[in-house]
C-alpha cells in the first residue's frame, strides 16, 4: 500500500512540475491518435461500402443458340452445382428484351416478336467469399466446361479497379500506423527524458539510498502510461464529439465498437510505457 501511495504522490509531483511538457505531450498525442482514428473509420466505412456493392455483383451466364429448351432444366442443374453459386435465375430472351427496354426507356426491339436476337442466360449469385478476381476466374473457368454454356459475364474492370483501390488503401494504413507509432514512442520518450533530468537529483538520491533503478523509475513509467492512454480517450471523445455534430445521409459511417476502442486505449497506454521505458534507458544504465 505503500508503494502504491508513493508511486501515485511522485507521478503527480512530475506531473504538475512538468506540467508544460505533460500538456504538451498530452496534445501532440491526442492529435497523432485522432488521425489514426479518423483514417480507421475512413477505411472501415470504405471497407462497408465496397462489401455492400460487392453483394450485388452478379455473373450472366450466356446459353448457345444450338442448346433446344428441354435441355435448359438440366442446364440449370449444372450450372448451380458450380462450386460457390448459391442461386441461378434463368433469363428468357422474352425477359432479356424487357430488361432492355427498362434500361434504355424503350423498346428497342419492336417488329423482332418472331425473331428475337437476344441471348438467353443465367445469372448466378455468388457466395461472398468469392467475390474477387481470382476466384471468379475459377468460376468462369468452370462455367466453361460446362456443355451448352457460350461465355459469362460480370463487372471486371469494376472489380479490378476497386481491388486496386482497396490495396492501396491498406497499404496506406499501414504506412500511416508505423510512423504514428514511431512518432509517439519517440515524442514521449523524450518527453520522459526531459521530466527525469529536471529531477536527476532527486532520483540520484534515492539510488544512493538503496531503491531500485526500477522502482525509482516506476511514477514516470506510470505518467507516460497515464498520458498515453489519455491522448488516445480524448481522441475517441473528440471523433464521438463531431459525429453528433455532422451527419451523412447518403453513407453509413462505420465506428469500430466499443471492445475494440477500449483494447486500442489500453494498447496505446502500454505503447506509453514501452516509450518511458526508452526515455529512461540511460539513466537506468548509469
Amino acid at each position: 500500500m505503500i508503494r502504491v501511495a508513493y508511486l501515485a504522490r511522485e507521478s503527480w509531483r512530475s506531473l504538475r512540475c512538468n506540467a508544460g511538457t505533460a500538456l504538451a505531450s498530452l496534445l501532440s498525442l491526442t492529435l497523432l491518435f485522432l488521425l489514426f482514428d479518423l483514417y480507421w473509420i475512413a477505411a472501415g466505412t470504405a471497407d462497408k461500402f465496397y462489401r455492400d456493392l460487392l453483394s450485388e455483383l452478379r455473373v450472366e451466364a450466356f446459353v448457345e443458340e444450338s442448346v433446344p429448351e428441354d435441355r435448359l432444366t438440366q442446364l440449370s442443374e449444372e450450372v448451380a452445382a458450380v462450386r460457390g453459386v448459391q442461386s441461378v435465375e434463368y433469363v428468357s430472351r422474352e425477359a432479356a428484351r424487357q430488361r432492355l427496354a427498362d434500361m434504355v426507356g424503350a423498346d428497342l426491339l419492336v417488329g423482332y416478336d418472331e425473331a428475337n436476337p437476344l441471348p438467353r442466360s443465367y445469372v448466378l449469385t455468388v457466395e461472398d467469399s468469392l467475390l474477387n478476381t481470382a476466384a471468379l476466374g475459377r468460376l468462369e473457368e468452370a462455367l466453361r466446361q460446362i456443355d451448352g454454356l457460350s461465355e459469362s459475364h460480370y463487372s471486371r474492370q469494376w472489380l479490378d479497379k476497386t481491388e486496386n483501390t482497396r490495396s492501396i488503401i491498406l497499404e496506406i494504413g499501414f504506412v500511416l500506423g508505423i510512423l504514428i507509432v514511431a512518432a509517439a514512442l519517440v515524442g514521449s520518450a523524450n518527453n520522459i527524458r526531459l521530466m527525469t533530468r529536471a529531477q536527476a537529483v532527486g532520483f540520484r538520491q534515492m539510488l544512493l539510498q538503496g531503491a531500485g533503478r526500477m522502482f525509482v523509475a516506476l511514477p514516470y513509467l506510470l505518467e507516460s502510461f497515464l498520458i498515453s492512454g489519455l491522448a488516445a480517450l480524448l481522441g475517441w471523445v473528440l471523433v464521438f464529439y463531431g459525429r453528433t455534430r455532422i451527419t451523412f445521409t447518403q453513407l453509413e459511417i462505420v465506428v469500430p465498437h466499443d471492445g475494440e476502442i477500449i483494447m486500442f486505449c489500453l494498447g496505446v497506454a502500454l505503447m506509453g510505457v514501452f516509450s518511458g521505458l526508452l526515455g529512461l534507458r540511460k539513466m537506468l544504465r548509469d
